[in-house]
């Protein structure tokens, strides 16, 4: 089966669905996850006039971080399943980008994340990481829906 499964986390209920499918595929396997938070600071660069606020707020965000990922692990552990957590800081590049690169740099041979299944305009104009990690990813991508989204 999968040796290594990267799983983006970033404390939504799309994310923790994602989690629990990742989670289940590993119990009882000889499989590592490997949960990733990524910090995007891109938007505060934009919106944040003062440099104190700036850091400040960038602590706020790196806490939530470790926060997340804390939670996620303990997930792991309550199921005996081995994991590890990575927290990425980026400025100005895409988060799909940034999962599929760490995908790549720890030899992971599948990504699981869930996904708010939008459709038509609503996708277009939100965007989507899931999404651009399917698209472009190089292993295979298990994209998990929330159990109450609409189809």
């Amino acid at each position: 089966m999968y040796q290594r499964i990267l799983v983006p986390v970033d404390g939504s209920p799309t994310a923790e669905r994602g989690l629990r499918e990742a989670i289940g595929l590993a119990t009882g396997q000889n499989t590592r996850l490997l949960f990733l938070h990524v910090v995007d600071d891109y938007t505060m660069l934009i919106e944040m006039s003062s440099a104190a606020g700036y850091d400040e707020m960038i602590r706020g965000l790196r806490q939530y971080g470790l926060e997340v990922l804390s939670k996620a692990k303990g997930a792991a552990d309550a199921a005996s399943v081995h994991c590890e957590t990575l927290l990425r800081e980026v400025t100005g590049k895409r988060i799909a980008d940034v999962i599929i690169e760490q995908a790549q740099q720890h030899a992971c041979d599948l990504i699981v994340m869930g996904t708010h299944g939008r459709k038509g305009f609503t996708r277009l104009t939100l965007g989507s990481a899931a999404e651009g990690v399917a698209r472009s990813s190089p292993v295979p991508v298990l994209l998990v829906r929330l159990e109450d989204a609409k189809p």
